[in-house]
């Protein structure tokens, strides 16, 4: 079985910042990419960022210059460095990766979320 566990989310003022952090664990044979998604209350849930196991990253636009997405490869790890944060932020934060756990099997597993809150 595979974990992924996420920390870090937590309350905060707008302009301030926030480091999630997404750790990946169990029987895992390697790990493409990781990402994170967000899910504000009454909206659908929304990609954030993502990165391959090269480090090619993707944003969301409206995250673009404020979040910055990293990970660990050996450590099997994420995380989303979060500066600026505005209101609009807000929500819960889902940890995402493709993950192989044999030579012919690859799923997607998702975290169970860290909330994040932005006070204006």
């Amino acid at each position: 079985q595979v974990q992924l566990v996420e920390s870090g989310g937590g309350l905060v003022q707008a302009g301030g910042s926030l480091r999630l952090s997404c750790a990946a664990s169990g029987s895992i044979f390697s790990i493409n990419d990781m990402g994170w998604y967000r899910q504000a209350p009454r909206n659908e849930r929304e990609l954030v960022a993502t990165i391959t196991s090269g480090g090619s990253t993707n944003y969301a636009d409206s995250v673009k210059g404020r979040f910055t997405i990293s990970r660990d490869n050996a450590k099997n790890t994420a995380a989303l460095q979060m500066n600026s944060l505005e209101p609009e932020d807000a929500g819960v934060y889902y940890c995402t990766a493709n993950i192989r756990t044999t030579v012919r099997a690859t799923n997607r597993y998702w975290g169970q979320g860290t909330e994040v809150t932005v006070s204006s």
